[in-house]
């Protein structure tokens, strides 16, 4: 960190108020942000959230494929580029709903720079570690979602903070992009992939009609990254508001089978088969949307491309970017992947896999 920066978060949180705050760091992620736990002299608490403009630009609203290309891929992808103003604005909207989200005290777009309600490290990843119940954790989440889903979302958030933060839809070439990544990123990985020119243009050509139910299924409010360790219990809390929920910036208009995926495909905690099929009834007794879609047919198969995706981000952040640790959930995603495989409207992708990335690969 510059000197400059940490002037420029000084004289921020001055201008807060939270000047005589005590800062200590907390655990990052594989973003570019970095957050502060402040402890306020009244006894009270706060996060920090620094998000340097270091990112290729968010997708605008009315860009194009050719602009969206030319701008890069996080506006390929409609991902927000770590915009603060897209967190405040999904924020907002999802306390609006009932639900629980941190609220935003002070937030600084130009200098990617927010502080918000502190709502704990009671973190559902590391409660279930320690022998919290799984079905109610799980249950809980489901509920969450169900109405993070039903609730109605204006295509634009944050008219309240004074923000116009759009709700993009989660279309074919964000799709499309996202699935790409394997064929670019795990033959850098594993040696023994070999996709050449006519296995990637059979690949484009597989996922084509899954792209396109999953641009017509996009219907609801997706929060892109809805697992374990991006929620937080807070039993005090009363019905779905005891999810608290973290790491939403880079929320969407989406089909409502790819938040389910992100919950019960989980990188970083084996989901059971057992407690996956249990969940996902759950899911259809209690979703309104769910019985408009071939639902189970949507998860497998958008479930299947959420997770390639996820294998060759994975691959991508140790080889690129040299952070070996993701490693370790590759043979966890490719358990995962061949649940949805099962699924004999994939066929033809189980056998493309099979030709192009061998067993051994696999891991």
């Amino acid at each position: 960190m510059t000197a400059e920066r940490d002037a420029l978060k000084d004289a921020f949180l001055r201008g807060a108020g939270l000047g005589e705050a005590r800062r200590a760091p907390l655990a990052g992620d594989a973003s570019t942000r970095s957050y502060e736990r402040l402890f306020l002299p009244d006894g009270s608490r706060r996060i920090f959230m620094d998000q340097p403009p270091v990112e290729s630009a968010a997708c605008p609203a009315e860009a194009d494929a050719q602009t969206r290309r030319a701008l890069g891929y996080n506006a390929l992808a409609r991902l927000a580029a770590g915009r603060v103003d897209a967190f405040v604005a999904v924020a907002g909207w999802l306390n609006r709903a009932g639900l629980s989200a941190p609220r935003i005290e002070a937030f600084d777009v130009d200098q990617g720079l927010a502080v918000m309600e502190d709502l704990g490290d009671n973190l559902f990843g590391p409660r279930l570690a320690a022998g919290a119940d799984e079905a109610q954790l799980y249950e809980a989440a489901i509920d969450a979602l169900v109405r993070m889903q039903s609730t109605p979302v204006p295509e634009r958030l944050g008219a309240e903070a004074g923000l116009d933060w759009p709700l993009l839809t989660y279309d074919a070439l964000a799709l499309q992009t996202g699935a790409d990544i394997l064929p670019e990123w795990l033959p850098a990985l594993r040696p023994q992939v070999r996709i050449d020119a006519a296995a990637l243009s059979d690949w484009e050509a597989l996922w084509r009609p899954i792209l396109a139910r999953g641009e017509a299924g996009a219907s609801v409010f997706c929060h892109r990254d809805y697992h374990a360790e991006n929620l937080i219990w807070l039993p005090d809390r009363e019905g779905p508001a005891r999810v608290g929920m973290v790491d939403f910036q880079d929320a969407v208009l989406a089909h409502p089978a790819w938040d389910v995926s992100m919950l019960l495909h989980d990188a970083r905690r084996d989901v059971s088969p057992a407690l996956s099929e249990r969940m996902l009834q759950l899911y259809l007794d209690r979703s309104r949307y769910a019985g408009d879609l071939p639902f189970v047919a949507d998860f497998h198969a958008l479930g299947a491309l959420n997770i390639c995706r996820i294998i060759g981000v994975f691959a991508r952040l140790v080889r690129r970017d040299g952070r070996p640790k993701y490693e370790a959930f590759l043979p966890r995603m490719w358990g995962y992947l061949d649940r949805c495989l099962a699924d004999p409207g994939l066929a033809d992708l189980r056998v493309w896999l099979d030709a192009c990335v061998p067993a051994e690969a696999r891991r």
